[in-house]
């Protein structure tokens, strides 16, 4: 199975608020949408959403058994675990056990994020970080969705 696939839409739209979830333990923080799966991996895309003055601090950081990649779409994130402030254009490949968090937003920040199945073929839905497989076509993306 491959992950699922659908024409050209904007998950930004106001007609689209209905697809977005809130992140359990974050309600009223940050929100997440899957724009891609594939349930048999576990593979997801998503596009995750820090609403202005976003605090993960209770969580902690947190590390993956699988490799994420993340870009910055727009806002800000600060990240605790590295130290810095993420702003539009943002990119990184975590390898499997990368430290990354806990998170904070003053002005809110968008996420675009691609975890990647461990070697077994499953994606830990319960340890999702907050805070994706393809950053080329995620550009790409974003660029003909004018975001760039």
């Amino acid at each position: 199975m491959s992950k699922s696939t659908t024409p050209y839409w904007n998950p930004l739209a106001p007609e689209q608020a209905h697809r977005w979830r809130w992140l359990e333990g974050l309600e009223g923080q940050v929100q997440e949408l899957v724009l891609s799966e594939d349930p048999a991996t576990g593979e997801i895309t998503r596009l995750t959403r820090f609403l202005s003055g976003a605090d993960t601090a209770a969580f902690g950081g947190k590390a993956h058994d699988f490799p994420e990649e993340i870009f910055i779409v727009s806002g800000r994130l600060f990240d605790g675990a590295f130290g810095i402030w993420l702003e539009p254009g943002h990119y990184a490949s975590r390898p499997p056990g990368e430290v990354h968090g806990p998170f904070r937003s003053e002005e809110g920040c968008l996420v675009w994020a691609s975890p990647s199945p461990s070697e077994e073929g499953e994606l830990d839905r319960d340890s999702r970080s907050v805070t994706y497989r393809s950053i080329k076509a995620a550009v790409q993306s974003l660029q003909a969705a004018r975001f760039c």
